[in-house]
């Protein structure tokens, strides 16, 4: 029988011993060994694809039949990878909990927040009464405002960040050891992912939980973590404590993850407006009643003027629901909205559908999360073919675009017959920035086109982004909440806070001199230390 009181570690929690994950000839995770104390924090560090978050869901037994899992994972004296799925799902949520990367994808869209919370908690047998209390405990502990209000909210009532401390309310309702934390803060603005990580932190102490923290961004690593394991391609390429691996990394992998450097956005010329906005405003009408008559409106974007000009990027910051991507979307004309959208000297606003479309291949929009703007069953020639089939264009002029735009965002033309499931997050965003650029548009808008990937791949895709606007003059308008990202592709920069323009400038000036102490936290918590 195998211990794991060890004379050095007597509180191992969880040891792992020579993890091999396979499938078929190619090994996904090879020989992963490591040992999480009570109290502590481990990182799993890597780009996409690199073996981090299959190595902690073969430890939750959620991996699928088809790969071969060899090795050893102990929970007392269990070995977590030889049990049945019966036994499986005793330790689940009572001895290790898991909050998902994507909260929206993670949580049942057809249940409360408190059947969500509650649902384990019924099952072990506890009355509605006391469940309900200890939803309300729950939601208090892990930060979120009146809680007996948010009780019959469905997840998309809620904001991001709600949704994700919904999630650790869910994983922490049984009192599990240990922790996994996939990715938990990839899509959330900075503000709020120090406050979550913040938030895991205290929880983590107050509770003496184990926590397995599996992150791209080694900022977040360096100021939560006690260990780190730097995976690549399956492989530790290296592990220790946080001070020795960011002080002396070993490996050229490594010191490649911690390379914050984005370059610097390009200069360019003085050019005729593309586009002009006036006054532009956005508002939502709330209705209530049984006639549903609109009793009020909430303001998403207050009136605010903008001029982009050709070949110009311009960044939009500010934390979520600052009004960004309502912004986006009224440029777009997806959302209705107020005031003059100029672009090429016709206002958007003024015009019917009819006279819209042909205007709309001048502008597209790329959105933040491509596995879902991405049609599942179309695969990359359909994808990005598919605007051109409103175009009198033959078959081989076609398909040469379609060769031109995968050049362009550079992906081989193999990719033409692969589906985005068969893609990783870095390539199915480039087919998305592939399927926007093959209409040949003058503005392009990014919605936070980098926000769910890894340091290395967003760095490659700012690289591709600053060389089709030099390429091309193409202009941006480019959200996001990474001023590091911005500062690298932006030459100017709005900054919005509910709903309010906090300032407009340029990327220099803002850095050096930012006129509001909010633009001043917002550069302080992207700066990497």
């Amino acid at each position: 029988m195998h211990s794991i009181q060890d004379a050095n570690n007597p509180q191992a929690v969880l040891t792992v011993e020579h993890l091999n994950i396979q499938h078929q000839q190619q090994v996904l995770v090879d020989d992963l060994n490591f040992k999480l104390h009570a109290g502590e924090t481990i990182a799993i560090v890597g780009e996409s694809g690199s073996g981090k978050s299959i190595s902690s869901l073969a430890v939750l037994g959620l991996l699928p039949s088809t790969l071969k899992i060899k090795g050893q994972a102990w929970l007392g004296q269990q070995d977590l990878l030889s049990l049945k799925t019966e036994q499986l799902q005793k330790n689940r949520g009572h001895k290790i909990a898991m909050i998902f990367q994507e909260p929206m994808t993670a949580l049942n869209p057809l249940h409360r927040v408190e059947k969500i919370i509650g649902e384990t908690l019924l099952l072990q047998g506890w009355s509605k009464q006391k469940t309900q209390a200890r939803i309300i405990e729950l939601l208090q502990d892990v930060g979120i405002t009146d809680p007996e209000d948010k009780l019959r909210r469905y997840p998309h009532e809620l904001s991001g960040g709600q949704r994700q401390r919904v999630m650790i309310a869910m994983a922490l309702a049984l009192d599990p050891d240990i922790l996994i934390a996939d990715e938990p803060t990839t899509a959330l603005d900075v503000t709020l992912q120090a406050q979550i990580l913040h938030l895991l932190k205290s929880l983590q102490q107050s509770r003496k939980m184990a926590m397995i923290l599996i992150s791209h961004d080694l900022n977040l690593v360096r100021r939560y973590a006690d260990q780190v394991i730097v995976m690549n391609k399956g492989m530790v390429e290296e592990q220790g404590s946080v001070a020795e691996i960011f002080k002396n990394p070993k490996q050229a992998y490594t010191r490649n993850l911690l390379n914050h450097d984005f370059g610097e956005a390009i200069q360019i010329a003085e050019a005729p407006n593309l586009l002009a906005l006036h006054k532009v405003a956005v508002k939502f009408p709330i209705k209530q009643g049984l006639l549903n008559r609109v009793k009020d409106y909430f303001v998403a974007v207050e009136p605010l003027d903008l001029q982009l000009a050709q070949g110009e990027s311009i960044g939009i910051v500010g934390e979520s629901g600052s009004g960004k991507s309502s912004l986006a979307l009224a440029i777009t004309r997806l959302i209705k909205s107020d005031g003059e959208i100029v672009l090429l000297g016709t206002d958007l606003n003024q015009c019917n559908e009819k006279q819209l479309r042909p205007l709309r291949a001048e502008f597209q929009i790329v959105f933040q999360d491509p596995f879902s703007s991405l049609n599942p069953r179309l695969n990359v020639e359909q994808t990005i073919g598919e605007g051109l089939g409103l175009k009198k264009l033959s078959i081989a002029e076609i398909s040469q675009r379609i060769d031109e735009a995968l050049e362009k965002v550079e992906l081989p033309i193999s990719f033409r017959t692969r589906y985005p499931h068969e893609l990783s997050g870095g390539q199915r965003q480039r087919v998305a920035l592939a399927r926007a650029l093959v209409l040949r548009p003058k503005l392009l808008i990014l919605d936070e086109p980098t926000s769910a990937l890894d340091r290395t791949t967003q760095r490659a895709i700012v690289k591709l982004l600053r060389r089709l606007q030099q390429e091309h003059q193409i202009s941006y308008l480019f959200i996001s909440h990474d001023l590091q990202v911005v500062k690298a592709l932006c030459q100017k920069v709005l900054v919005l806070r509910h709903a309010q323009v906090m300032e407009f400038q340029s990327t220099e000036q803002l850095f050096l001199n930012p006129q509001t102490e909010y633009t001043r936290q917002l550069i302080e918590a992207s700066q990497y230390v």
